[in-house]
């Protein structure tokens, strides 16, 4: 039998053509996780959206002079050291040796 003939048979049976031979269910399993994610989108979208919690210029400047003429809550107990200029910072914490000068080892 040639292709066509499964195709002319198939025509001719009553019942509609099927890609599955039983009912398939919808995947409702799927439907809670898409309506979160839709609703998540759309309440980020309503915060962001343009002209929510701007302050007036002039509130701000006046809250911001408020805030700079308070006192620090950080108190420093010693001021910061000065690096010496033949202490160069390279980003690599070197713990201090223990050895003499002359004294070297090296690992190879």
């Amino acid at each position: 039998m040639g292709r066509h003939a499964l195709t002319t048979a198939r025509l001719a049976d009553e019942r509609p053509f099927r890609p599955y031979p039983d009912r398939v269910e919808i995947l409702w399993w799927l439907a809670p996780p898409v309506v979160a994610t839709v609703l998540a989108m759309c309440w980020v979208s309503w915060l962001g959206r343009a002209g929510r919690g701007q302050i007036d210029p002039d509130v701000a400047a006046r809250r911001l002079g408020d805030a700079m003429a308070r006192p620090t809550r950080v108190s420093r107990t010693a001021a910061p050291r000065p690096s010496s200029p033949e202490e160069r910072g390279t980003g690599v914490a070197v713990r201090p040796s223990s050895r003499t000068a002359g004294t070297t080892r090296r690992a190879s």
